[in-house]
């Protein structure tokens, strides 16, 4: 079966074609990413919400414009994303796709049309992908608990789009199966259709690539200093600005990838039984109400009355990132609005409520 399953690896119509393992390996790589930024953004947000409160609640527009910088530095200086990079590949222009040459050198880029393409789908497909998902998850929240109950026209469209999300999202994730299978059996170019789009695919690094590389490195270091008008001097040291960002932010990103499986331990079941066993603790005090501005409660004298509209509660839910217990429709709108407790100030999000059930109901 081994020596089966290597004959799938093979290229068969084109010598310098990655193996399935290699592009599977490069498009998970910024998955893996992404986890643990989100979770360094929700570490300092709980650690100080007031000063870093921000990066948890404009989290994937931050992302967004981080990703958008990475991905344009090394489309426009090495012809492939980040993690295509990261893994020795570039992207070069289908047959037929502009007349491009096959010898074009990776540091050359790719022509204006494919790399702009290449751009928007590397950086817009998942932003947008990623708003649809928390979206429908709202929706989905609201119509199982009866928040804000549209009218009845617009209640068949929104109850439709919802059943109809799954089979979308089904024939989505089925467009990418099928592709990658076609790339495995050697009928297909390209193992994603993002790639058929941008009119691309992806080829190893050559050794004239390497060397194409490394004279560019070369040059840059002994370039000179420009000395032409102040518009042509602050142009540059901007382009020098961006390009440093860039540099730094990829070179942070590679040096991160190799604690991504320091992170998969941690979080894996037996070292959690571990740290189970070690956290079996009483549990502490409620944390100290931290100085939130005019719009933070105050903790009521009664058990039973809601902390927010200062009334009994009705639908108890306490939040898991604090543990104090509000009105069900309280504490959802107040979630969605701030991405926080609204007595500690920690960073919550709508699926850290916790609906509690009494004998009484």
């Amino acid at each position: 079966m081994a020596e089966r399953g290597a004959h799938l690896t093979a290229a068969f119509p084109y010598a310098d074609r990655p193996s399935i393992f290699e592009v599977v390996a490069q498009d998970s790589l910024m998955s893996a990413v992404r986890p643990a930024l989100q979770h360094m953004a929700k570490v300092l947000a709980e650690s100080n919400p007031g000063r870093y409160g921000f990066f948890w609640r404009w989290f994937d527009e931050i992302y967004t414009l981080l990703d958008l910088l990475l991905q344009q530095h090394y489309l426009s200086g090495c012809s492939a994303s980040f993690p295509e990079n990261f893994y020795g590949l570039k992207r070069v222009v289908l047959r037929g796709g502009g007349g491009e040459p096959r010898g074009r050198p990776a540091t050359a880029g790719l022509p204006p049309q494919h790399h702009w393409r290449s751009l928007c789908l590397l950086v817009l497909v998942p932003y947008l992908k990623t708003k649809l998902e928390k979206l429908i998850s709202r929706l989905r929240e609201e119509d199982d608990y009866s928040i804000h109950p549209p009218s009845s026209c617009w209640k068949r469209c929104y109850r439709a789009f919802l059943a109809a999300y799954p089979f979308v999202n089904l024939a989505w994730e089925g467009w990418f199966l099928s592709q990658q299978l076609c790339y495995i059996l050697g009928k297909a170019q390209h193992h994603s259709p993002l790639l058929r789009l941008a009119g691309v695919r992806l080829v190893r690094l050559t050794a004239e690539d390497l060397q194409a590389f490394e004279e560019k490195r070369l040059v840059a270091r002994a370039a000179p200093q420009p000395s032409g008008s102040l518009k042509e001097r602050a142009q540059s040291a901007g382009k020098k600005a961006l390009g440093g960002v860039a540099f730094s932010l990829s070179t942070g990103l590679s040096v991160g990838v190799f604690f991504l499986q320091f992170l998969e331990w941690w979080y894996s079941s037996e070292n959690q039984e571990t740290i189970k066993s070690l956290t079996a603790l009483p549990a502490p005090p409620p944390p100290v109400h931290l100085d939130l501005g005019a719009d933070a409660p105050l903790l009521p004298r009664l058990k039973t009355v809601c902390p927010l509209c200062h009334k009994i509660r009705a639908n108890d839910t306490a939040l898991s990132t604090s543990g104090f217990v509000f009105c069900y429709r309280c504490i959802y709108n107040y979630v969605k609005r701030h991405q926080r407790c609204p007595v500690t100030g920690y960073a919550t999000e709508l699926q850290h409520l916790v609906k509690l059930y009494t004998p009484e109901n």
